[in-house]
């Protein structure tokens, strides 16, 4: 048995009219626990692809991907879930429920219905606000989401995976549409999680030297293919323009 926690095998998608080909092409790769790694490449290049594949939002017609050694099918998808938070680009929150209204949307993976009807626990609430106080956020837990800021926002998407307790988080093009500062903000705390917690971070960006500031290894894909695989530190030197 192997020592990866994420180890994709040969994966394809269904072909694609517009582009001519299938969007991942025979993508293999592994990633070891605690590892923080971007997925870097052009519009189309198919990285959210890739990201997304990993938590059985897109279909693979061909290759396989295991997590924590379960393979994906449609029987261990629930199982491997458990361990996966996802951050989407935008946050992905709803917009009329507050801060702490969205980090418990969270919680409902893991409830029945009926404890849904029953509404969110005490122990819940204390965790919700605990996660948004760690995130800079515990003034604004009782704000509707929509008056916060493009970076609070996301950093509420951040505190909404978190209380699911995920071994694995994945980040969609977190800072997409942010301002530098907004975008520090949540490049560093992707980064806090991985030095102090040891999560494994797998983050789309479109952002070379941000890449080479935060994260330890870079997939870069070109076409559906994997066309480098390696450190980040030296990325400017491969793929800056001569």
């Amino acid at each position: 048995m192997n020592d990866y926690v994420i180890d994709c095998q040969n994966l394809e998608t269904a072909y694609t009219a517009s582009l001519h080909r299938p969007i991942l092409n025979g993508i293999n790769c592994q990633i070891q626990p605690g590892e923080f790694v971007v997925l870097l490449g052009l519009n189309g290049a198919g990285k959210s692809t890739l990201l997304r594949s990993l938590v059985g939002l897109v279909p693979i017609v061909r290759g396989t991907i295991q997590i924590n050694g379960v393979t994906m099918n449609p029987r261990t998808l629930t199982t491997i879930r458990r361990d996966i938070g996802m951050l989407f680009q935008g946050g992905g929150l709803i917009r009329q429920l507050s801060a702490i209204e969205n980090v418990l949307c969270g919680r409902l993976g893991t409830r029945t219905t009926w404890q849904t009807l029953w509404g969110f626990g005490q122990r819940d609430r204390l965790l919700a606000l605990k996660l948004l106080e760690e995130m800079g956020l515990k003034e604004q837990a009782y704000q509707k989401t929509a008056q916060l800021s493009g970076g609070q926002q996301q950093r509420v998407a951040i505190a909404r995976a978190l209380i699911q307790s995920p071994q694995i988080l994945l980040a969609d093009e977190p800072i997409t549409g942010l301002d530098i500062i907004a975008a520090q903000q949540v490049m560093q705390t992707l980064a806090k999680l991985h030095s102090q917690q040891g999560m494994t971070i797998i983050s789309v960006l479109h952002d070379l030297g941000i890449a080479a500031e935060y994260a330890q290894r870079a997939i870069v894909l070109e076409a559906g293919r994997i066309i480098y695989d390696g450190p980040c530190h030296n990325l400017q030197d491969h793929f800056s323009p001569s």
